[in-house]
Order: structure tokens, then sequence, then C-alpha cells
């Protein structure tokens, strides 16, 4: 007898439960259900409509019902809200919101995928307005946009530094719009430790936007935004993305255990408390393999794979549940920023032991045409040097370094064996010891005790302490700028000046990206210096950290003058 499997939701986690059940089976009936008037379409691309880089919002579904039927036997409905789960009798209630007739629909297998609701606080006065935008789907983002060309809107706020609102007030400025971006936390990107997110805070202020970081909304008016500090921003539109809430009504309705981050509750089959009712995507809870906590991760890699494993299970394939380690990529203006496992912040929340090393190597040969830096921040456990994590910012392919990280934490892999992974490699792709082998060389340094480092977040207190830095540069670029307080004696020079460096007390190195400064720290060591320190990210680093807050707040620099080349 064939089965009648039901799926509550499409995009990412329905749709793919839905293709694969009719892969394993072509007499299986399969009928998905979607509240919307699209069943299948790119939600990771929605806010790439505002920009024009995709022009016509049509182009955002990917498929429509007659397709699923004909090229899938699969029957979706849209438009069509389930709104009750009667488990006893295996039934689901459904809405036709167009007519509104209601009508009851069997099971043998029911897959809930109902994603995840914008977070709308009502506490900030004026959140109904006919202004306030949200972004899920292709109703919401053409809706949207069709208001800012109708009422020529100009002013545009975006509310929530995370993927989506940093996505939207990207192509808001590319499309020439007036954008403030206004986030409550300290930060963008959380996925990103505070050092980091400095880079994308300047190259977001440096294409223009308006970046206004801890502080919140109050209210919302026609045309501004009151902020909790009493500041007032301009703005005619606000797009709200301060994050999601897992969809979980019609599963507490339905008796259907939640768990104790708020998302559906789940064995390692994606099975809920119900032996006939599976359920995916960012409405659920999964394992964190790294903090071995429950946690959320609304992300459309792991939704595709979750409902392969849950279709796999109704026809007993068996299904191995490694957890998740959360690995994404954005775009930010002309810089890509990855990252992938944990950052400082979640290792400290975990109580994991951990060190990090933060480099700014070349993307490929300094030759090339378009080579540039690349900010890599590498975080290891210690002593047993497990990868836990990495960060990526820059102009090259960070997509494909973290890549490679996510696969030595998935495979549990340690400092040695990134150290001798053997990678792909020519002048205008890399260079011979590509970033993620370099970070793993030095991060073997620190862990077996070669030098000793201190990070680019201490260095402002190392400059007003007035600690004896040294700045290994040669003379041209220490003129281009320097710490205020450095003594420049570039590597070149350092065997003949050992008179003028101290050994009754710590001395601090740095040169453009921490190389040579590192080079000098081990020829002192070896010249009987004891108490020599490398700054983390060097130069390069410190302008990165220092140039936003400085900006911003006005306090007194500790370099002459940033200098990000």
């Amino acid at each position: 007898m064939s089965k009648r499997i039901l799926v509550i939701g499409g995009v990412a986690g329905g749709a793919s439960a839905a293709a694969r059940a009719r892969r394993i089976d072509e007499s299986a009936e399969v009928i998905m259900f979607e509240r919307g008037p699209n069943v299948s379409f790119s939600n990771c691309a929605l806010p790439f409509h505002l920009s024009g880089i995709v022009e016509n919002s049509d182009d955002l579904v990917l498929m429509c019902p007659e397709k699923f039927k004909s090229q899938y036997n699969i029957e979706a409905r849209v438009n069509s809200e389930v709104i009750k789960i009667n488990r006893e009798d295996k039934k689901i209630v459904v809405k036709n919101l167009e007519t509104k007739e209601e009508y009851e629909e069997s099971y043998d297998k029911l897959v809930l995928s109902p994603g995840a609701n914008p977070i709308l606080p009502r506490s900030i006065e004026g959140i109904d307005g006919p202004n306030v935008f949200t972004v899920r789907n292709v109703v919401d983002i053409k809706k949207l946009n069709d208001y800012i060309v109708k009422n020529n809107i100009e002013d545009i706020a975006v509310v929530g530094g995370g993927f989506i609102g940093v996505e939207v007030a990207e192509n808001l400025e590319l499309a020439q719009k007036n954008v403030s971006l206004i986030e409550a936390q300290d930060q963008i990107m959380n996925p990103f430790d505070y050092d980091m997110a400095q880079i994308l805070h300047k190259e977001m202020m440096d294409k223009g936007i308006n970046l206004i970081l801890s502080d919140g909304v109050q209210k919302i008016n026609e045309d501004s935004v009151e902020l909790q500090s009493g500041k007032k921003v301009a703005a005619r539109v606000v797009v709200m993305a301060i994050g999601v809430s897992p969809e979980t009504s019609l599963a507490k309705d339905a008796g259907l255990e939640i768990g104790e981050t708020g998302g559906i509750k789940v064995d390692h089959n994606y099975l809920t408390n119900d032996k006939n009712i599976y359920a995916v995507g960012d409405a659920i809870e999964v394992y964190n393999r790294l903090t071995h906590k429950k946690t959320r991760l609304a992300l459309a890699g792991p939704a595709q794979r979750q409902a392969r494993a849950a279709a796999d299970h109704m026809y007993n394939i068996p299904h191995r549940n490694n957890g998740v380690i959360g690995s994404s990529v954005v775009q930010v203006f002309d810089l890509g920023a990855a990252s992938t496992g944990l950052n400082e912040k979640a290792a400290k929340a975990a109580g994991i032991s951990y060190d990090f090393v933060y480099l700014i190597p070349g993307d490929k040969v300094g030759l090339m045409p378009e080579s540039n830096p690349m900010h890599f921040k590498l975080i290891y456990e210690y002593p047993t040097g497990k990868i836990l994590g990495a960060q990526a910012i820059g102009k090259g392919n960070v997509d494909k370094r973290i890549d490679v990280i996510a696969t030595m934490i998935t495979m549990g892999g340690t400092l040695e064996d990134l150290k001798e992974l053997e990678l792909c490699y020519a002048p205008l792709f890399g260079t011979a010891k590509d970033v993620v082998n370099h970070a793993a060389l030095v991060a073997l340094n620190l862990l077996n005790g070669q030098f000793r480092q201190v990070p680019v977040t201490k260095v402002r207190e190392l400059v007003e302490n007035n600690a004896f830095i040294v700045d290994v540069r040669e003379k041209d670029e220490y003129v281009e700028g320097h710490l205020k307080n450095a003594v420049n004696i570039p590597l070149s020079e350092i065997r003949g000046r050992l008179d003028e460096i101290p050994k009754d007390k710590p001395v601090y190195l740095h040169c453009r990206s921490s190389q040579r400064s590192y080079n000098a720290i081990m020829a002192l060591q070896n010249m009987g210096y004891d108490n020599v320190i490398n700054i983390s990210g060097s130069y390069l680093g410190i302008c990165c950290y220092e140039y936003f807050q400085d900006q911003v707040t006005g306090r007194e620099k500790i370099v002459t003058e940033y200098n990000f080349a």
C-alpha cells in the first residue's frame, strides 16, 4: 500500500523532503501545503531584488505548482494554510485562503517545515505602521520594493545587523538610497568576534551606510525613527530585521514537544514525539557538535540535509546525524565575510578552553593582479589543538578557506592535520603556503610555546600605559603611519641595534601583518631576550580595529595615520 505524505511548508525544508520522498517512492502520494503564493523560492536571494541584481521579483520563484506536478508528480497547494493537526485521526485541517473553505486531509507521514517569523517587538511605538516592513518571502520583498518606488523613498532605516539586515542595507545603498543600519548590540554580524566585526563596520561606513550601534529603536514615525538614546534618524521606510522566532504554534497546539531553545524538539532522525510526524528547518532545535548543546540554526544547507534525512527515515534508510557547526558567508560590498564553528564568544559561553590566532596573509601571490590581504582568525581548543572555528574577511575567496576549516571540524581535525593539508595552488588562486596552512603553523608555534602574543584588542591599553613597542617595518612604512609611542627598528636593522631594545621589561613587536615581527621575535629570543611578545594582527589589524571606534566616539587616536594598504 502506497504512503500518503503531507508536507507543511515549502522552500528549502519542505520542498526538499517532498522531492526526496518522491525519488525514493514513485507510488507515494505527496502533497505540499504553503500558506503563501509561492511554494519554492530563493529566500537567500530576496534582498538582491532591492538593488536590481535580481531585476524581476518573479525570478525569485524557483518552482511553480505546475512544475512540481509535471516534473515530480508532487501536488503543491499554495495559499493553503494548515490550521490544525489531529494526531489521533492522523489528519490535518487546511484553510484555503482564497475561498476561506476548510477541509481535512489524512496522512501516513507528516513533515513540518513552517520556518520562522520575523520578530516585531510590540514595545516599539509605531511598529504596525504602513511604512514598516519585514523580509521573509517574495511577497514581502515585492511589497517593500514597490512601496519604495511608488513613494519615491530616499531615506530608509534597517533595524538589525544580522544577515538579512546587512544584505538589505547593502542592496538599498546600491540602489542609491540613504540608508541607516541600526543595531542594538555593539557590533553587526554576530558570527564574528568583535575584533573581526570592526573590518565590516569600516566597510559599511566607507560605502555610505549610516551605521548606528549600541542603540535601539523606541518609536517609528512617518518620516523618522526615534532611538533609545534620544537620537532621531530620518526614515520614511523601516525594515525590521532584528531576528526570527521559530513558527511553532501549530506544533504546540498539536501537543508536539518543544525543546529548551523554543524550537520543535526532534530526535536524530528529525522525528517529533509523534512517530508519524517529522519537523525540519528553521522551526526545530538542533545539536551543536562543538558545544554539545541544543541550538537553533536558520540556514538553508542544514534544512535541506534535515529534509533528506527525514524522508530517508520514512523508508528505513539509515542516517548519521553529526550535529551542526554553523557555516555561513555574506557579501558586504567589496568584502566577503565567512565563518564556521565557534568564535571566541561562543567558546567562552560553552566553557571551552581555547586560544586563537589572527593573521593577515595575502589571498594570492602578491605579484598577481587583485592580490589582497585576508583577515583570518582561527579558534582552537587548548591544549589539544582541536580546531573549533574560523572567521575570514577579505576580497579574495574567503568561502574556500572557511569551507576547508568546516571540513576539518567535521572530521575532528587538529592543528597538525591542518598544517599538513595539501591544497591546490597556483599564483592566481592562492599561495603555496595557503592562508589556512599558515594559520595552523602560527597556532602550533603558540601552542608549543615558541612565542607569545597579545591581541589587537589590548593595543590601546599598551599605548596608553607607554609600553615599549617596536615597529619592525621599514622606515618609509613607519612614516606613513605608526603607533604613537612605537620605536622604529626595521627587521633589516634589528641585529645591529640590540642596545636599543631593553631586556628588563616586556617588549611588544609588530609589523604590517605580523610576519616580519614574528621573525624578529625568533631572532631576539635566540639572542637571549625572553620577554618579547608579538602583537596579533599587527599594524593593519590595529588600524582596522581602531578606525570605526575612533570615528564614532571621537576619542584620541593611538596611531598617527590609519593605513589599510
